[in-house]
């Protein structure tokens, strides 16, 4: 199936009337209900209202408008639980084996660098960064770990290879 301009146009139109994206793939014939949401996410149809969920004052202005994209809401930003150190910002060709290699900003802006202060022995990251990313198991991966090992040792021989490999004991 390929997007003639007319399957376009009709995309446009039924899209704009708030029809589903079911309900326009089974206008167009021969394609899914994701091959019209993505279609129309490139053509940057997506302003719209949910033909699903009920409107609210706020999504009827924000549609009517769709010239200017809605503000973007500011959140502000949680405290870590460790406080990390302030890294050297080290660009990656800077870093040696012995550097903490924890990412700092966002690689797309001016300033992304790493860590760079010394690693844990054995880990990418110095300790605090390690401490981030190295966290203890919650109690529900015990609880499920437990269960998977119960089922184990429940299981016929034949599996016990098996599953003992996939334990890891």
């Amino acid at each position: 199936m390929s997007w003639t301009d007319e399957r376009v146009a009709l995309l446009k139109k039924l899209w704009g009337e708030g029809k589903t994206a079911a309900e326009i793939a089974s206008a167009l014939g021969g394609i899914t209900r994701n091959a019209v949401i993505g279609k129309a996410h490139r053509l940057k149809l997506s302003n719209r209202l949910s033909p699903i969920q009920p409107a609210t004052k706020k999504t009827v202005k924000q549609a009517a408008n769709t010239s200017t994209p809605p503000a973007e809401k500011k959140v502000p930003k949680a405290k870590p639980a460790i406080q990390a150190p302030v890294g050297k910002g080290l660009s990656m060709a800077e870093l040696t084996a012995r550097q903490c290699r924890w990412p700092e900003g966002d690689p797309k802006e001016a300033g992304f660098g790493f860590c760079g202060h010394t690693i844990a022995t054995g880990l990418p990251y110095c300790e605090e960064h390690a401490r981030m990313a190295y966290q203890a198991a919650s109690r529900n991966r015990i609880l499920k770990a437990e269960d998977f090992e119960e089922r184990a040792r429940a299981a016929s021989p034949e599996d016990e290879h098996d599953i003992k490999t996939a334990v890891g004991k």
